[in-house]
């Protein structure tokens, strides 16, 4: 299943997957959200479709039936600029962390909900494409409009330092994954040494005192011990 872009002003994604049920409902969903689509079910039928095509964004699995996504995916880190998501059934915090270390731009697990899909893939975009449209997003009662850079609750604006905000979207714009210690530093305090992060950690209780009902047992923005935190829809 292949569908070519109409126009050039659609984004284009390769899809990477070899369960037909995801690939059919990815295909679907993707186009009716405007989105340009090319499948390939194996990483030999990527990697021909990467000779004659420059898709935007890649979805990649894990496991293939010709071997590893996370080859695949340092393969095409190593080449071009092209931002791959990991899509995968192995959920582990080690999995996780290795996708994220060789280059995937983010790594969502199944099962998964499409809006919140899109929603990642639109934010993964917006960082190699400043020009993609602002979003808002949402996750419990609250709201996080990234072009005003603003936190609602019910509509009633609840205010946020700079570095309070850029942490927050940092955790928004992978929601419902995990984000290490170490991306947090390297986004928002390059050049901190790691194991001076008081800084880091002083932001986040002063963002749970802002956005969670009961500061000290956090329901949203959650500590994943020994790994780094995870913002839950």
């Amino acid at each position: 299943m292949t569908a070519l872009p109409s126009t050039h002003d659609r984004t284009l994604v390769l899809i990477v997957e070899d369960e037909e049920s995801y690939l059919d409902a990815l295909h679907i969903g993707l186009t009716a959200e405007g989105f340009a689509v090319l499948a390939a079910p194996t990483l030999a039928q990527a990697r021909e479709t990467l000779k004659s095509a420059s898709p935007d964004i890649i979805l990649l699995d894990v496991m293939l039936p010709d071997g590893s996504g996370i080859d695949f995916c340092r393969e095409v880190g190593a080449s071009s600029n092209i931002p791959v998501i990991m899509v995968s059934a192995r959920s582990s915090e080690v999995d996780v962390v290795l996708g994220l270390e060789i280059g995937a731009a983010d790594y969502v697990t199944k099962p998964y909900r499409l809006r919140e899909l899109i929603s990642r893939m639109r934010a993964v975009l917006r960082r190699v494409n400043p020009r993609v449209d602002d979003e808002v997003i949402a996750f419990g009662d609250l709201r996080l409009d990234l072009g005003r850079r603003t936190l609602t609750r019910n509509k009633e604006e609840i205010v946020l330092s700079r570095k309070e905000f850029d942490l927050l979207a940092l955790f928004a714009n992978r929601l419902g994954n995990v984000v290490t210690r170490e991306e947090c530093i390297d986004a928002l305090w390059w050049g901190l040494e790691l194991s001076d992060t008081r800084s880091l950690d002083t932001h986040v209780k002063r963002l749970r005192q802002k956005m969670e009902a009961v500061p000290d047992e956090p329901s949203q923005l959650l500590t994943i011990r020994g790994v780094g935190f995870r913002l839950d829809p």
